[in-house]
């Protein structure tokens, strides 16, 4: 098939890793990730930071909520990781060119979309 991706293309490099603060690993192309100021500016070659040498991002935010630490769990960064692969396949879109937004938010669960 003409879409098909050939694994065995891809370098090491083009791929990132996406660790959550529970022990899960999501791996994503970088340019998905990139999509993410965030993860772009720890990624970034230029900056030497620890996560662009090992092409590893810890995802462990905790914040407080009524005084309970809130961890950010692998549903959430699964979340995070398709939204950023659904920002990428529309990041061409043309002006005019309507984008089915509802495709990405129906599969947002109630109890997952308040940690979004």
């Amino acid at each position: 098939m003409p879409n098909d991706v050939e694994m065995n293309a891809d370098k090491p490099s083009d791929w990132v890793r996406l660790t959550s603060s529970d022990g899960y690993s999501f791996l994503i192309k970088r340019k998905v990730a990139m999509m993410s100021g965030t993860l772009k500016n720890m990624l970034s070659v230029d900056s030497n930071f620890k996560e662009a040498l090992a092409n590893t991002c810890p995802i462990n935010e905790r914040y407080a909520s009524d005084s309970n630490d809130v961890i950010i769990q692998a549903a959430v960064v699964e979340k995070v990781c398709e939204y950023m692969s659904f920002k990428a396949h529309h990041e061409s879109a043309g002006p005019k060119e309507e984008i089915p937004v509802n495709e990405f938010t129906e599969r947002i669960p109630p109890e997952v979309a308040l940690e979004l």
